[in-house]
């Protein structure tokens, strides 16, 4: 991890937050130790979208929806996915073997993850201000260039598009399948009552998002019929 410390230019004062960073819960069960990366992930996630609202609010004039709109594209899955991936985390990230055999170490979901549970550890380790410091050497180039959009939110968009019509809007978990590390989730969204559209993800965010997605594209072939 040495590398990987020099490159975000920190100096840990204890490791053992960053080895529990990159712990998958299919290692920690193979081995029988007694927590993974997940509780990180929890705060991490927090410091996260905290980071990055202050960033946006400092820095944007913007109303507050689409500040929303902004922090959800580099605070996504898509995106933390990417900022693992840049930064090599695979060859990093510890999981089982069944997990290792299945390429767990390159999957979206738990790249994504273990880069939220990496901040939560810089976090507990160093302070707020040197986590702010990395979260924001490693974003703000990306919100910088505007052309690199990792996100569409959809769930938004149905929002305000069922709410000009004031219709009801709520999503509904159909189905959750899998072990515990490594959950697909099913889920549905409906207005009022009727089932527009149908999501499955690895985490209930995204699987939302593609249920708004697919509701949306629906709603515009009614709309043209």
């Amino acid at each position: 991890m040495k590398e990987l410390f020099k490159k975000l230019k920190i100096e840990p004062n204890n490791l053992k937050f960053y080895q529990l960073a990159f712990s998958h819960s299919s290692y920690v069960n193979e081995k029988h130790l007694k927590t993974s990366y997940e509780r990180l992930e929890f705060l991490g996630d927090a410091v996260l979208e905290l980071v990055i609202s202050d960033y946006l609010y400092n820095h944007f004039d913007v109303q507050e929806g689409d500040m929303t709109k902004i922090r959800a594209s580099y605070v996504c899955e898509n995106a933390c996915f990417t900022y693992a991936s840049n930064l090599n985390f695979s060859n990093y990230i510890k999981v089982g073997h069944g997990e290792e055999l299945e390429g767990g170490r390159y999957k979206k979901v738990i790249l994504a993850d273990i880069f939220e549970a990496f901040m939560g550890a810089i976090y507990l380790d160093l302070g707020y201000e040197i986590v702010k410091r990395v979260i924001l050497d490693i974003i703000t180039p990306y919100i910088e260039d505007e052309k690199i959009i990792f996100f569409s939110d959809y769930k938004s968009s149905l929002q305000e598009l069922v709410q000009t019509d004031k219709r009801s809007l709520y999503y509904e978990l159909l189905e959750e399948t899998g072990p515990a590390h490594q959950k697909e989730f099913t889920i549905a969204v409906k207005i009022d009552n009727i089932t527009y559209g149908i999501g499955k993800a690895k985490s209930k965010k995204e699987a939302e998002q593609e249920a708004a997605k697919n509701a949306l594209e629906k709603m515009a072939l009614l709309e043209k019929k």
